[in-house]
């Protein structure tokens, strides 16, 4: 009769085998699991994980194809392409055997960007209806978790699932993906997969593949991060550099007496509390966006100082950069993630030790959040010395702009999020990709560039030269205009413009009249997955209807001093809405504020504008933040913004 303790042990071997050949069974890579839709029409690639080495065998609608895994345990098995319906899918090895459950083939769709293609159904507009009568069964959503990764990965960090659309999986899902995939599915008429893989806050750069970072002109902060995923110390450091010289630059420090140097002198006062800096009861930085400077003093043994060690300073919201005894050691940007950086052996020395962190804040609340009780300084000999009191301040004159960021930054860093986000779909078979993503890059010049850039790397990595692109053009937001004057936001859109007319494969959806001047997140959401439908029935179906509606195509002069701006892409004709005069068009000379609002008048495919008697070498349309547009076409598309040269034709 077998003890308690055996059987015990028995059981315990039972489970670690169980477990065992559970983990070795072969695994079908999420874009092939349960639920899952497979593009159409195209060649497939079904790809998963065995044990390294094994022999697979994959069925595919009938078709069967072997593959060996590499030593990575990764396989992929190339298929014909396979028409909409039902699709039987698994695999099988030595090891096991894996069936995907419910596959259907037909069209899927990509949709990325930050917070408002992020924003989920139930938080939009009519969310209550929308939700409740969302039931699709060949409607199928997946949802990506946000990680970020140095450099590209082959795999999820956590394995996305398909779901079936209905009350309990659309709420929590992007809004304008699922409008633009709901729309589509009234014409296409086949299986719809849409995959929610987007990030709010986040710039167009954390997005774009390594290649595209080089042709972007960005090959520096590429190389950068490859040098953080061998060794982030050594790229902290190299970080440094260019982050020093623009203080300097910025603000005329001499080397070697800037804040972060041990010796620096200034007015230094003790932080009140390991908080926001908004509620310390300091009234010069209750409503504070900017940098402050703090330092912390340590003193070691010579035995203490020895080998490496771990700074440990919790959250700072929302960037740091971190020194250690002068040295560059650290830098983070994700407000809400806990920062702990390597000193390698030599960076702490006996005696004083004076570390010091730059905090800059630009939106909200700002400081070093901690908390307290995990900030530290971990020893090579496990010495753990606490850091959550002691800190003294500094707040500058002024906070220099735009301060260089580490490419490792989760939102704002150099293809992080690709790595992690958009490297492990390999050459997923799409239909198409829905981007809305811009308000984080409304005050970096080229968007245009890196929007071209990341669109060839996408196409690169899927295997399609064609991959159609529709892009959200920027909602008006912000402080509406009273006069003409520069605006980030319209900068962005024109380069959105310019990038899809650049590109054979994209085309824009304009936003203009959907915003909110009040919320940069506006809840009119339904109408956006409207256009982005129909810009994509042009780019992936064919639809001969215009993708974007009304598009400025010319601005030439007129004998009496104006200027007829004419456009591409109208249905039926221009009229304005409230008003007999399209409002929101400027005259614009050479140089910087010489632009001034004018007189225009909708005709069919063209706008007159009235000359003022001024010179005139551009035209201007809705340049602003948050401008009022009154001028659409018989499809109630509204005139997309644009600023166009007034060119006198040959």
């Amino acid at each position: 009769m077998m003890t308690a303790t055996l059987m015990r042990r028995f059981g315990a071997l039972a489970l670690l085998l169980v477990a065992g050949s559970a983990a070795a069974e072969p695994r079908l890579s999420p874009a092939f699991g349960d639920r899952a839709v497979i593009q159409r029409d195209r060649p497939v690639t079904v790809t998963g994980t065995a044990e390294p080495g094994e022999t697979v065998t994959v069925t595919l609608a009938g078709r069967t194809a072997t593959a060996r895994a590499g030593r990575d345990g990764r396989f992929a098995v190339d298929f014909p392409a396979l028409p909409a319906g039902p699709v039987a899918l698994s695999v099988a090895a030595p090891s096991g055997r894996t069936e995907a459950r419910d596959v259907l083939a037909g069209d899927v769709f990509l949709c990325s960007g930050q917070s408002n293609m992020e924003m989920q159904v139930e938080r939009a507009q009519d969310s209550y209806g929308q939700v409740a009568g969302s039931a699709d069964p060949e409607l199928r959503l997946l949802t990506v978790d946000k990680v970020t990764a140095p450099d590209p990965q082959s795999a999820f960090a956590k394995p996305p699932v398909w779901q079936v659309a209905g009350p309990a999986t659309v709420g929590g899902f992007s809004a304008a993906c699922f409008y633009m995939a709901q729309e589509l599915r009234k014409t296409a008429r086949v299986p719809i997969g849409a995959i929610a893989d987007s990030w709010g806050g986040s710039a167009i750069s954390a997005w774009m593949s390594p290649d595209a970072l080089r042709a972007a002109g960005r090959g520096a902060d590429a190389e950068l991060l490859a040098l953080y995923a061998r060794n982030p110390a050594a790229a902290a450091q190299a970080a440094g550099r260019p982050w020093e010289a623009w203080w300097r630059a910025a603000t005329g420090d001499r080397p070697g007496t800037e804040p972060w140097q041990p010796a620096a002198t200034g007015s230094w006062s003790p932080v009140p509390a390991i908080d926001v800096w908004e509620r310390w009861g300091v009234p010069r930085l209750s409503a504070y966006n900017g940098l402050v400077w703090f330092r912390r003093e340590v003193t070691l043994t010579p035995a203490q100082a020895k080998g490496r060690a771990t700074l440990a300073i919790g959250a700072v919201d929302d960037m740091d950069r971190t020194w250690v005894n002068g040295v560059a050691s650290g830098a983070g940007g994700n407000p809400g993630t806990a920062r702990e950086y390597t000193l390698p052996p030599g960076r702490l020395k006996a005696g004083r030790n004076v570390i010091v962190v730059a905090a800059t804040d630009v939106y909200a609340d700002g400081g070093m959040r901690g908390p307290a009780n995990v900030m530290q300084l971990r020893l090579a000999d496990g010495t753990a010395l606490p850091l959550g009191k002691g800190w003294s301040y500094a707040v500058p004159a002024a906070t220099p702009a735009n301060p260089p960021r580490v490419p490792w930054d989760d939102v704002a860093g150099a293809g992080t999020i690709h790595n992690a986000m958009i490297a492990p779909w390999g050459r997923l078979g799409l239909k198409g990709v829905a981007w809305y993503q811009g308000e984080s890059d409304t005050a970096i010049p080229g968007y245009a560039e890196r929007m071209l850039a990341l669109m060839a790397g996408w196409r690169r990595q899927f295997g399609q030269p064609d991959l159609p692109f529709a892009i959200v053009q920027l909602a008006n937001f912000g402080t509406p205009a009273t006069r003409p004057g520069e605006s980030g936001w319209a900068d962005v859109r024109e380069a959105q413009r310019q990038a899809a007319a650049r590109d054979n494969h994209a085309a824009v959806a304009s936003a203009i009249d959907l915003g909110d001047p009040l919320d940069i997140h506006p809840g009119e959401k339904h109408e956006v997955g409207r256009r982005l439908a129909r810009a994509m029935r042009a780019l992936a179906y064919g639809d001969t209807a215009s993708p974007s509606g009304p598009q400025a195509a010319t601005a030439t002069p007129t004998p009496d001093g104006g200027v007829t701006v004419s456009f591409t892409g109208v249905t039926g004709a221009l009229a304005t809405r409230s008003s007999p005069a399209a409002i929101g068009f400027e005259l614009c000379g050479r140089d910087p504020g010489s632009c001034r609002y004018t007189a225009a008048t909708a005709a069919g495919d063209r706008v007159a504008l009235a000359g003022d008697g001024r010179p005139v070498t551009r035209v201007r349309y809705l340049w602003a933040d948050a401008p009022v547009a009154n001028l659409f076409d018989d499809a109630q598309l509204p005139a997309g913004p644009f600023e166009l040269p007034v060119v006198t034709p040959r």
